[in-house]
């Protein structure tokens, strides 16, 4: 009570000098009375109470209709009073929910981790950045026991939250499958099990696995209604559509997944990406197929992680460093 009886007398103080002379100082110091009233809680309303009681102190004789205007004042901002301390509630509540997002970001960042391996005949490029701060996306690397490469890239339909508790699921089914040689059909089989019974009948992923033979540069590959990649073919300097029909995980448990072949020449590209590459845009519009593989063709001559980084930085510069989607690009290359 004698901290709020200071705070008045020392009000008056302020504005009286600052009516008498106005000094700048005096407009200091009741921008430091602000602060310190905002720290207590002290509403708006509570202030106009004050400059009032200040004024009728240093002249008794206000007129009528400036008293009534302080009435009409006072109920304005009774009324902004309430909606402020509503909005600080949310935007508290907010402040909250942000941190706990950055931490299980964070999190998921860690959990959905792969090591992009080192082998030899093969160089691999691969980059994910998500869109907001839960990325969607998801992208693996597995050497089996025979030496062969699986990657696969995943894109969850849905976003945020249970997007990301649902690529968690994914990284842990699969480091679950053993080790030994798996074919491309049989992952996604397996996979297609686990998140029929696990995941809500309203959220789909899509996927493609492929599977690099080093010793024979075969290259066996399935999708499950993911986004088509492409085969570059160095000896004619084209590319070609790669596409494998099959159902999105999680619509049926009886899903059966076909899967094909071809031997890759020393050379020879593959390309596997998600639909946040797909579905840039140029303003409003999308942008075509043939620029997306103009602009690998531009790069082709570059490492891999070259490749995929110089490729994105392109693409965040048409879309003014904003990401409509999340962003995942995987090259992989026959060196020998």
């Amino acid at each position: 009570m004698n901290t709020l009886k200071l705070d008045l007398e020392n009000y008056r103080h302020l504005l009286d000098e600052y009516i008498r002379t106005k000094d700048e100082r005096a407009l200091y110091q009741a921008e430091q009375f602000s602060k310190q009233s905002m720290q207590q809680n002290i509403s708006p309303e509570e202030i106009i109470n004050v400059h009032l009681r200040s004024l009728q102190e240093l002249y008794p004789e206000l007129p009528d209709y400036i008293l009534d205007s302080f009435d009409f004042l006072m109920e304005t901002m009774m009324s902004y009073g309430l909606a402020y301390q509503e909005f600080q509630a949310l935007r508290e509540k907010q402040l909250e929910l942000k941190s706990e997002i950055a931490v299980a970001a964070n999190m998921q960042k860690t959990l959905l981790s792969t090591v992009k391996p080192e082998m030899e005949g093969v160089d691999i490029g691969a980059l994910s950045v998500p869109a907001r701060q839960m990325n969607g996306d998801y992208h693996h690397f597995v050497v089996d026991d025979e030496g062969s490469l699986g990657v696969a890239v995943a894109d969850v339909i849905g976003k945020g939250v249970p997007a990301a508790l649902c690529m968690s699921m994914i990284k842990y089914a699969m480091d679950s499958f053993p080790e030994m040689r798996m074919d491309p059909k049989y992952i996604l089989g397996s996979l297609n099990r686990v998140v029929e019974r696990n995941v809500d009948s309203n959220m789909f992923i899509t996927m493609m696995y492929c599977m690099y033979n080093t010793e024979s540069s075969t290259l066996t590959y399935a999708s499950a209604g993911h986004e088509p990649g492409f085969y570059y073919h160095k000896e004619k300097d084209e590319f070609e559509e790669i596409s494998a029909p099959g159902l999105v995980l999680g619509v049926s448990a009886d899903a059966m997944y076909e899967q094909y072949e071809r031997k890759m020449d020393k050379g020879d590209m593959l390309v596997l990406l998600t639909d946040g590459v797909t579905e840039c845009r140029k303003g409003d519009d999308f942008i075509e197929q043939e620029e997306i593989l103009e602009v690998i063709r531009e790069y082709k001559h570059l490492s891999s992680q070259e490749i995929v980084e110089s490729v994105y930085k392109y693409f965040e510069r048409l879309q003014d460093f904003q990401l409509r989607d999340d962003f995942t690009l995987i090259v992989l290359k026959r060196d020998v």
